[in-house]
């Protein structure tokens, strides 16, 4: 697997400008090592993301760096402060949405938050106009009083947004902050997501699985079996690949796949019922072989590289396929499983 570390790391501990540093940040679970040796860091203003399947360790280093698990080796600082020895200087500083629900449903939306500021001592004498400023950037102000067991999914997510921004953190983490929504309502919550972002001038980290969620990112980092495999801007990651993505369907899969080995020097795979593979300028690369003689092509679909082009290219493995073998990594170390909220 390639390693690229990212090159942005400074000291953790120290108050300098950059909003999120980590060195080596470690997390074991008994002998299995969730996170190993992760190095980044995030800038002011910077929208960063880490793009994994369920499993990779994405939600184990932000929980790290929540204060919510302690690392088991390397250090991390959050807006300054050190995420062990000054936690509630950290806590202080940041938003969090978890990836499930942690509103109360027999309360109503404003109670919430009212009970929410309260936990950080927001001023009284804001309060109010800040209840309104984020409660209407999301879309809820009209719902202050409505019960919250009465909203669907997607509202019970702005309105943990909404709290997340409520004393007005500095850092704002969202993992996974769309998981479980269809798409129509992903969609609402990342025009919500961009609004804030520009409203608040704020520092936003997310984990997330979706490759068209980590397209909303100024940088990613890629993460798999606990590594981050690479960390750059998602046109910067496309261009990385170098190659388009060529799909084939053919009389003959089989037949296809040798011959596109042996006469073009391809290494073509089978992805969603097509031949695939990839290869440089593909638009110009089609008519070659549209004139072989010897291949019977029924369709083809020449598409630029994405994020899920980027993620084969760097682990070997689609994220689907990812996702399938970290269930069985989960499945396989109760550790996983049981300590990942310690």
């Amino acid at each position: 697997m390639v390693q690229v570390a990212d090159q942005h790391v400074g000291q953790a501990g120290g108050g300098g400008a950059r909003v999120i540093d980590a060195v080596d940040l470690t997390k074991r679970f008994g002998d299995f090592e969730a996170v190993k040796s992760v190095n980044f860091s995030v800038e002011p203003g910077e929208t960063y993301g880490f793009l994994g399947p369920n499993g990779a360790g994405k939600s184990t280093t932000i929980s790290m760096l929540c204060t919510l698990v302690r690392p088991s080796a390397g250090q991390a600082t959050v807006a300054g402060y050190d995420v062990v020895r000054q936690r509630t200087e950290v806590r202080r500083q940041i938003g969090l949405v978890f990836q499930d629900t942690t509103l109360d449903d027999y309360l109503t939306a404003g109670e919430n938050l009212r009970f929410h500021a309260e936990l950080y001592r927001v001023p009284k004498t804001d309060l109010d106009g800040r209840l309104w400023q984020v409660m209407d950037m999301v879309g809820l102000w009209e719902r202050r009083n409505s019960i919250v067991k009465t909203f669907s999914g997607g509202m019970k997510r702005r309105l943990e947004i909404a709290r997340g921004l409520l004393h007005s953190p500095r850092v704002l983490f969202l993992d996974e902050p769309t998981v479980g929504l269809d798409p129509q309502t992903r969609s609402h919550i990342w025009s919500y997501i961009n609004e804030l972002k520009r409203r608040e001038s704020i520092t936003m980290f997310l984990t997330t699985h979706y490759m068209d969620e980590a397209e909303h990112c100024d940088r990613i980092a890629i993460m798999d079996n606990g590594e981050i495999v690479v960390v750059d801007t998602p046109e910067a990651l496309k261009r990385s690949v170098g190659r388009d993505r060529v799909s084939i369907n053919t009389s003959d899969d089989q037949a296809a796949m040798e011959l596109l080995a042996d006469r073009f020097d391809l290494e073509p795979t089978v992805s969603e019922g097509a031949i695939t593979f990839f290869v440089a300028h593909g638009e110009q690369f089609v008519p070659r072989l549209f004139a072989d003689p010897d291949l019977t092509i029924s369709s083809v679909h020449v598409a630029r590289p994405t994020l899920d082009d980027v993620f084969m290219a760097y682990t070997g493995r689609t994220i689907r396929d990812a996702e399938a073998s970290g269930t069985e990594r989960m499945r396989a170390n109760p550790w996983m499983r049981s300590g990942a909220r310690r």
